[in-house]
C-alpha cells in the first residue's frame, strides 16, 4: 500500500487520500501534513488538482438529482445519523484535531466537536422549518415561494478551526438539497477526512459529499474555476478572496465570505471592570487565531491604567504548552512561516515605538511554534500593529476620552467582522452598539450565537451572511410562481 494512503495519529487511524464518489482516491503527489506542536510530519497528504476536482464535481453532479429531490424529512434524518456519528467520535475527532492544528482538546471535548454535530442536527431541524412556505394571495393570484438546492456547493475552509467552520458551510448546504465538494486546508487536513467516514457510516449516498484534499494554488484554484459549481462558500483571507472572485466571476457563481477581521473591544468608564478584564483575557483563546478575536482593546482613560495592569496580569497567568494536557491555556501557532510572520508583526511594532507589557517574542521555555501573549501598548496612531489583521497572540490597548471617539477609533478600519462593548449603562448599549460598524456586536459578552441568527462581516471582512434562513437563502434559488385565477379548464 502507498505510504500516504493512511496514519495513526495520537491512536486515530485518518485515511490520507481524497474522498470522492463515496470512494477512496489516491492521487500520484502528496503534500507533507506537520503537527505545530513540534513539527513533526502526520502523514503525507493525497495532493488532488484539476483532475480530482473535476472527478469530485462530477460525482456531487450526477448525485444531485436524487438528492435533491428527497423529501426534506429524509434529507434530514441522514444528516441527523450524521450528527449522531460525530457525538461517538467526539474523542477521536479531538485528538485529531489537537494533533492537526495545535487547539486545546478541552475546548473540542466541551464546545468545538458537539457545535459540529450541532451544525447538522441544527440546520436539519431548520430545513424542516423554514423551507416550506405559505402560499401568498394576491389580487386573486396565489403566489408560491419555493427554496430550490442550487446544485452543487464549493467550500474552502481555514485551518484555525477546520471542521467546524467546514461543517457550518456543509450542514445547510446538504440540508437545502445540494451536493457538496470540500477542499480542506492544507496545514490541518485530517478531520475532514474523517468526516467523510462519518458521513458514509450515515448512509449519506455516494457523491453527496466529496472531499478533495491539495494545496491553495493547485486544488482550491481548480475548483473556484470550475464550471459546474453553482454556489461557492469560502473562510480565509482578503489576498485569497480576491483571487477566488476573478475566477469565480468567470463563472457567475455566487459567493458568500468570511474574511478577516481587527474587531475592536470597547469599554467606557461604566464598565464592569471585572467583566472587561475576563472578555479580554478571553482573546488568548486558540493561540488568538481567531478571526472574531477583539484584537484592538479601546478603553476610557479613567480606566485604562487599571485595565491594563489587569489584562497584564490576567494574560501572565494563562499556561502555555502541549494542547493535549486539559490544563493549558494558549497552545502552539500553526506552522514555522505563520510563526515569523506574527514575529515580524512585533518586532516593527517595537521599531514603531510601541512597548510589550507582557510577551514580544518566543517562548524561549517551549521553543518550536510557541509564542507568548503579548500586550502592546503606546503604538503610534495608524500603525501596522493597529489596522492589520494580526491572527495570533497580540492585542493592543489604546484609551479615549468620549463616547463618539471611542467609536471613531472602533470604526477607523477596513474590517467590520465584530464588535464588543462593555458597559452598565442599558442606554448607551443600545446608542453605541447601533453606531459599531459590525456584521456582530457583543454587548457584555463574547463569542454568543444561535445558529438561527445571522453572521458575516462588513467591509473587508465579508461578503453576505449565513445562519438560520439566511444560509438557506443563499444555498437555494428562490422561485416565486404565481396561479392566475383565469384560464382553467374544469377536469
Amino acid at each position: 500500500m502507498p505510504h500516504h494512503e493512511s496514519a495513526i495519529v495520537d491512536g486515530v487511524t485518518v485515511d490520507l487520500r481524497h474522498w470522492i464518489g463515496g470512494t477512496r482516491i489516491s492521487s500520484p503527489t502528496t503534500f507533507p501534513d506537520y503537527s505545530p506542536l513540534d513539527e513533526s510530519l502526520l502523514g503525507d497528504v493525497a495532493a488532488g488538482g484539476a483532475n480530482e476536482v473535476d472527478e469530485a464535481v462530477s460525482a456531487a453532479r450526477a448525485a444531485f438529482p436524487a438528492w435533491a429531490a428527497l423529501p426534506v424529512a429524509e434529507r434530514s434524518a441522514i444528516l441527523r445519523r450524521v450528527a449522531d456519528g460525530i457525538d461517538a467520535r467526539v474523542e477521536d475527532l479531538s485528538r485529531l484535531e489537537t494533533r492537526d492544528n495545535g487547539s486545546l482538546i478541552r475546548s473540542h471535548r466541551r464546545g468545538v466537536m458537539p457545535r459540529v454535530a450541532m451544525n447538522f442536527r441544527a440546520f436539519a431541524d431548520f430545513a424542516e422549518q423554514q423551507l416550506g412556505h405559505p402560499d401568498l394571495e394576491v389580487r386573486d393570484h396565489r403566489e408560491r415561494i419555493t427554496y430550490e438546492p442550487a446544485g452543487v456547493v464549493a467550500i474552502i475552509t481555514p485551518w484555525n478551526a477546520p471542521l467546524m467552520l467546514a461543517t457550518w458551510r456543509i450542514g445547510p448546504a446538504l440540508a437545502a438539497g445540494n451536493t457538496v465538494v470540500l477542499k480542506p486546508p492544507e496545514w490541518a487536513p485530517l478531520t475532514a477526512s474523517l468526516l467523510a467516514e462519518i458521513s458514509a457510516e450515515a448512509g449519506l449516498p455516494p457523491g453527496v459529499f466529496n472531499v478533495v484534499q491539495g494545496l491553495g494554488a493547485e486544488a482550491g484554484a481548480a475548483l473556484t474555476a470550475h464550471p459546474d459549481i453553482n454556489r461557492l462558500a469560502f473562510t480565509g483571507s482578503v489576498p485569497t478572496a480576491g483571487t477566488i472572485s476573478k475566477a469565480a466571476a468567470e463563472n457567475i457563481v455566487p459567493l458568500s465570505y468570511e474574511l478577516g477581521g481587527k474587531s475592536p473591544l470597547v469599554v467606557l468608564e461604566d464598565a464592569d471592570l471585572d467583566l472587561a478584564v475576563s472578555i479580554a483575557v478571553e482573546q488568548f483563546d486558540n493561540a488568538g487565531q481567531v478571526c472574531l478575536k477583539a484584537a484592538r482593546m479601546l478603553v476610557h482613560s479613567s480606566l485604562v491604567q487599571e485595565f491594563t495592569e489587569r489584562v497584564v496580569e490576567g494574560a501572565a497567568t494563562l499556561r502555555q504548552g502541549d494542547p493535549r494536557d486539559e490544563a493549558t491555556d494558549v497552545s502552539a501557532l500553526i506552522s514555522r512561516r505563520h510563526f515569523e510572520q506574527i514575529d515580524g508583526f512585533v518586532e516593527r511594532a517595537l521599531a514603531d515605538g510601541a512597548r510589550a507589557l507582557l510577551g514580544g517574542g518566543p517562548n524561549e521555555e517551549l521553543g518550536g511554534l510557541y509564542y507568548r501573549p503579548t500586550v502592546l501598548v503606546d503604538a503610534p496612531p495608524g500603525s501596522e500593529v493597529l489596522t492589520e489583521e494580526v491572527f495570533g497572540p497580540v492585542v493592543t490597548i489604546e484609551s479615549f476620552e468620549t463616547e463618539a471617539q471611542a467609536v471613531q477609533m472602533a470604526n477607523d478600519s477596513r474590517f467590520g467582522l465584530a464588535a464588543t462593548l462593555v458597559t452598565g449603562d442599558r442606554t448607551r448599549a443600545e446608542r453605541v452598539s447601533a453606531q459599531l460598524d459590525a456584521g456582530t456586536v457583543w454587548v457584555n459578552c463574547f463569542f454568543v450565537r444561535d445558529l438561527e441568527a445571522p453572521f458575516g462581516g462588513n467591509g473587508r471582512s465579508g461578503i453576505g451572511r449565513e445562519g438560520g434562513i439566511w444560509s438557506f437563502d443563499f444555498y437555494t434559488n428562490i422561485k416565486n410562481s404565481v396561479f392566475s385565477p383565469q384560464g382553467w379548464k374544469e377536469n
